[in-house]
């Protein structure tokens, strides 16, 4: 797709939301509301507006024209653990896991127990 050429790629998108639905209408033209599942909008400061439409699985229906597709690589989480791991307690993830009704007494017990319950804080259980 040709980003630089607005007249070719812009779109004019109505979005009318009522409660638990929305009529989708693109370049004047409805949308079946059976077609798409979801939608988010979104607009940064010095870059054009993008209407994201989440496609429903639909066997008959038909899409056409023209579309930026995006594939994302799934973030590394390790920054993410190192942050969650350096708030941890270590004496209240001792306590915690000693006190788990599933704490077994075979080798590596206390190990799963601790890692389960790491899991639950992280879940925000």
């Amino acid at each position: 797709m040709d980003q630089t050429n607005d007249t070719d790629t812009t779109r004019r998108v109505e979005i009318i939301a009522r409660g638990g639905g929305a009529d989708i209408d693109i370049d004047g033209v409805r949308i079946d509301p059976s077609a798409v599942k979801a939608y988010s909008v979104s607009h940064l400061a010095g870059e054009r507006p993008e209407v994201l439409l989440h496609v429903a699985d639909r066997g008959d229906t038909q899409w056409s024209g023209m579309a930026r597709v995006a594939v994302a690589d799934l973030p590394d989480p390790g920054p993410a653990a190192v942050v969650f791991l350096d708030a941890i307690d270590p004496e209240a993830l001792e306590h915690a896991a000693l006190a788990r009704p599933d704490l077994g007494t075979e080798p590596y017990s206390l190990t799963k127990a601790m890692l389960t319950q790491l899991e639950e804080w992280a879940r925000g259980l």
